[in-house]
């Protein structure tokens, strides 16, 4: 399996006060740049960042970090699934199984997490294109999100507004693995939840 991971990291923070890409994570470095290590330490190459807001700021970060690929979603004010549609549309031309999407404001999910969602994918669904798993944390479904290839038309087709790919995975079976033993899987939105 080859998977390809997915940085969503194009809004604006409106109740941040500033882009989270741009947020400084408290053990150093930005949200961005340790995204970009997270997919990258999780197994996933290339490593994708979208941007948006201060686009040209967050463009520099994400290569200073080692992203394969920074696209911008120029839509991004129309929500999360601007960003994840700019992202899967950029890996049609990728070799590529499965995206791993990560959204930039979850400073505590680490390669450790995706690494699990991965596996358990793996094992569910086997080398194949058409595997969908989410990692959870006590029960709640978060992100990491693992999209195989197979669904990636669809989701294209239906993703809308903030919501990502979470209206398809609501009507779509799919592997939920626990990682709350791992992180909290909480995202930040303030500046007060640092």
């Amino acid at each position: 399996m080859k998977p390809a991971g997915l940085l969503l990291a194009a809004g604006g923070g409106r109740r941040m006060g500033t882009p989270k890409a741009l947020v400084d994570h408290p053990a150093g470095g930005s949200f961005v740049e340790r995204g970009v290590r997270v997919l990258r330490d999780g197994g996933c190459s290339p490593v994708i960042v979208v941007v948006g807001a201060e686009v040209a700021r967050a463009r520099a970060l994400a290569i200073e970090a080692g992203a394969d690929l920074v696209v911008e979603a120029p839509d991004w004010e129309q929500g999360q699934s601007a960003s994840l549609r700019a992202g899967l549309s950029t890996l049609q031309d990728v070799e590529a199984d499965v995206a791993c999407i990560l959204l930039v404001d979850l400073p505590d999910v680490g390669a450790a997490v995706l690494q699990r969602v991965l596996a358990a994918e793996a094992a569910a669904a086997g080398e194949g294109r058409g595997g969908l798993a989410r990692a959870a944390y006590a029960g709640v479904p978060g992100h990491p999100v693992v999209i195989g290839r197979d669904h990636w038309p669809e989701v294209l087709e239906v993703a809308s507004g903030d919501t990502g790919a979470r209206d398809y995975l609501a009507t779509h079976r799919h592997l939920l693995v626990e990682c709350g033993d791992l992180a909290t899987g909480r995202d930040v939105d303030t500046p007060a939840d640092l």
